[in-house]
């Protein structure tokens, strides 16, 4: 078993490797002057099940270059198994066809990670499920909801808990993390959004009035819809409200949208390094899903159940 990574996240790999007490193979992972990415492995992994670690965060498309050129590189160097894990995976909101003449870059990018000689994916919290069914090869996604309401259960035991789905299409994620945590109350918050990057919250469907509030979802980019969400569930009279989002991207002014907001606290994953902002944020957590991938990959080299991991 080999563990590779490129440059998007080496705290997460590094986290992945102590845990697994594999160490990071020996790779560079580089630009030429004109940015061009070459890799070079510098151990030899013939015949060795691989996985290759990164996460097509920003800068999307250099990561997502160094995730195929790595591939490309395992696979000539005659690598038994290559094993993509790929903690957030970047275009997943382009999973279909939203007006004519739009890209389904999702399914695109599905193609290069195969073309570039994955055997198989590992992922976590897809934005669509149906990505999944964009590779011909074996997917795995897992969850962060273990991690979550575990978290969630320590934090505020014994309050009056309703889970809340920023927004309808949410309302499966917002369910499954409402059952672990003993069938919690179930609130969905109806918006309209009029352009992208920005939402108006409608209604509160669902009773949060003296309620400690989580809202749950999969991606905060702009942070506008759990901001807007926040306020209208503490106008609604929510005693508090702390946000669980698996892929923390950002982008913009959201960490100090997020500062000025109603959330009491925003708990991300690590599966998008952070930046100097959100370290410093004093609104906002890091939870590791570094043990829950590495066992993962553990199950896959010992060709054990995934799944159960989740039961």
């Amino acid at each position: 078993m080999k563990l590779v990574t490129g440059n998007s996240n080496p705290p997460l790999a590094e986290a992945i490797a102590a845990y697994l007490n594999i160490p990071l193979t020996k790779a560079s992972v580089r630009r030429f002057s004109d940015d061009e990415v070459f890799v070079e492995i510098h151990e030899n992994v013939r015949g060795e099940d691989v996985f290759v670690i990164q996460s097509t965060s920003k800068p999307c498309n250099d990561n997502l270059m160094e995730l195929l050129i790595c591939m490309d590189a395992l696979r000539r160097a005659s690598a038994k198994r290559i094993t993509a894990v790929i903690p957030y995976y970047g275009y997943a909101r382009q999973d279909r066809k939203p007006g004519p003449r739009t890209p389904i870059s999702a399914k695109l990018v599905a193609n290069l990670i195969t073309t570039s000689g994955a055997d198989r994916v590992l992922t976590m919290d897809l934005h669509a499920g149906q990505i999944q069914g964009f590779f011909d090869i074996p997917t795995d996604n897992l969850y962060a909801a273990p991690v979550m309401s575990a978290d969630i259960t320590e934090r505020h035991s014994g309050k009056p808990i309703t889970v809340v789905s920023p927004d309808v299409g949410g309302v499966v994620r917002a369910r499954s993390l409402a059952k672990r945590l003993s069938n919690a109350p179930l609130a969905i918050i109806d918006k309209r959004r009029e352009k992208p990057g920005e939402s108006e919250v409608m209604n509160i469907i669902g009773d949060v009035k003296g309620r400690t509030c989580i809202l749950c979802d999969d991606i905060v980019d702009s942070a506008g819809t759990l901001c807007n969400a926040a306020d209208a569930l503490m106008a609604a009279g929510a005693l508090s409200v702390s946000a669980y989002v698996s892929h923390a991207v950002l982008s913009g002014g959201a960490v100090a949208r997020v500062g000025a907001s109603g959330l009491e606290e925003l708990v991300i994953t690590d599966s998008i390094q952070a930046t100097e902002a959100v370290r410093v944020s004093k609104k906002i957590r890091r939870l590791t899903i570094a043990p829950l991938i590495a066992e993962a990959m553990h199950r896959i080299t010992q060709e054990s159940s995934v799944s159960s991991l989740f039961d």
